[in-house]
């Protein structure tokens, strides 16, 4: 098989597979997250704040009063890689185009030097964040192989990806063969890994943003 078969193979069977393996999975772990239920609280509310919910999701998403002083790294470093990761991903003029041919989806892309230095930035905090867990005792006690391979999965999409559009270390099509790759590799693996946060992190804030409001306390 040579590269352009190769590029013909990511780009078609491989990635239909890939997509209806993640879907699939995204269904299903979602399906067993609300199939968990609910137990109705029988107590009468302490207030009347149906937004809790939706607050919480939002507050949650900024580091809690002097966590960004005490561990800057974690905090710092994980902005500029989730904000990055977005910019790359959503806001690449090619990904867009991928996402209209498929979904149908359009909306307006950003310049291209700045997806390039988004996608510099988000390796390069990766990379930080890296050694900052095995640096740290406690970060590096309680890492898995779970994490590792979140770690490396996520990785492999943004390095391939850059070194594909700059024409770096092998030929052109191999190295876009490769990018699509980690990206297929990425979303089978996303249902079944931590990186299944991405969905359930919003589901969960809004759950105790939820039940904190009821309870009328803080969330």
């Amino acid at each position: 098989m040579n590269h352009l078969e190769l590029l013909t193979f990511a780009r078609g069977s491989a990635l239909n597979w890939a997509l209806a393996i993640s879907v699939a999975g995204i269904v299903l772990r979602l399906f067993e997250i609300f199939g968990l239920g609910r137990k109705p609280d029988l107590s009468k509310p302490r207030s009347n704040s149906p937004g809790s919910g939706w607050r919480t999701m939002f507050t949650r998403s900024l580091p809690p009063e002097g966590m960004l002083k005490r561990d800057p790294v974690t905090y710092i470093g994980g902005y500029v890689f989730h904000l990055g990761l977005v910019v790359v991903i959503f806001f690449f003029a090619q990904h867009i185009e991928f996402f209209h041919s498929t979904f149908g989806l359009v909306w307006p892309s950003l310049p291209t030097a700045l997806v390039d230095a988004s996608a510099v930035a988000a390796v390069v905090a990766l990379g930080v964040l890296l050694a900052h867990r095995l640096n740290n005792p406690v970060k590096r006690l309680l890492s898995g192989f779970g994490d590792y391979l979140a770690w490396v999965v996520t990785l492999l999409p943004l390095l391939t990806g850059y070194l594909a559009f700059h024409h770096m270390l092998v030929e052109y099509t191999l190295m876009l063969s490769l990018h699509i790759f980690s990206v297929e590799l990425l979303l089978v693996l996303l249902p079944f890994t931590k990186l299944f946060h991405s969905f359930s992190v919003f589901i969960s804030r809004w759950y105790n943003g939820d039940i904190f409001g009821r309870k009328g306390t803080a969330s």
